[in-house]
């Protein structure tokens, strides 16, 4: 099968934001209906049959545009044993407790890779109708229609940064001592939400622990605005393996990686 080249991936980009579009009034018009929750680890991790109904909605389009691909989703883990070849990573309802108890802070994430290295990413908050989307495939990345300029690369201590909740109260990686340095810490749920504020401008990093469908997107779109995403111990992420991972500014990165080492 041929490399897949720049036209195919700006093709694709439109069809998949003309997909996300529709999505997103699909996931508004089931909102209203009565969801059946359940519980997958533990009652902090929650799943709906909206997360199972979206993901499949999701596979079948992604499916029609490039049959051959794998898919790697939330809900659907099993099969993918390398990175070869093309790759979808899909998460149908980023932040689903977010999702249940406030009906916003919660977004869909959808990325294609290449051989493990990403090429577009796509994190959609719903609630607030901001589609950030692009990726080194195509080498930019847009806020709907509109192209985002690079962020500000501002310091640690002059900017906000987003933090896992959990991980602040047990000061993982001196977290605390890198809030203190910051402005301040925001804790939203969602890493989606999260890589969106980051990918704006808003905020100077992010840290969670995160699964390959957390931070696949960001990955394919945190490079073209000059951003750093990696693994907390400063070294490149693989899609297939979770980890704590750091977006943030290279001045913020380069700052919190002192910290933690």
């Amino acid at each position: 099968m041929k490399k897949i080249d720049k036209s195919d991936l700006i093709r694709l980009d439109a069809e998949i934001v003309n997909f996300l579009n529709v999505d997103r009034q699909f996931i508004l018009n089931r909102m209203t209906e009565h969801l059946k929750v359940d519980e997958k680890t533990s009652r902090r991790d929650l799943v709906t049959q909206l997360d199972r109904e979206n993901q499949a909605k999701i596979i079948q389009k992604l499916k029609q545009l490039l049959p051959d691909s794998k898919i790697l989703a939330e809900e659907k883990q099993s099969g993918i044993e390398n990175d070869k070849g093309l790759m979808w990573v899909i998460d149908p309802i980023d932040g689903t407790m977010n999702f249940v108890k406030q009906q916003e802070d919660f977004a869909v994430m959808i990325a294609l890779y290449e051989d493990g290295q990403p090429l577009l990413g796509y994190i959609y908050d719903i609630m607030r109708d901001v589609l950030v989307h692009g990726g080194k495939g195509i080498g930019k990345v847009f806020n709907n229609e509109i192209e985002i300029k690079q962020p500000q690369n501002i310091e640690l201590d002059d900017g906000l940064i987003g933090l896992s909740g959990p991980m602040l109260v047990r000061n993982v990686y001196h977290f605390q001592e890198i809030e203190e340095i910051s402005l301040g810490t925001r804790v939203l749920g969602s890493a989606g939400i999260e890589l969106i504020r980051v990918l704006l401008g808003k905020q100077v990093g992010y840290i969670s622990h995160l699964k390959p469908w957390d931070f696949a997107a960001g990955n394919a779109l945190a490079p073209v605005l000059n951003l750093k995403l990696r693994y907390i111990d400063d070294t490149a992420v693989n899609v297939l393996k979770s980890g704590v991972v750091l977006v943030a500014t290279k001045k913020a990165y380069s700052a919190i990686i002192n910290i933690v080492d």
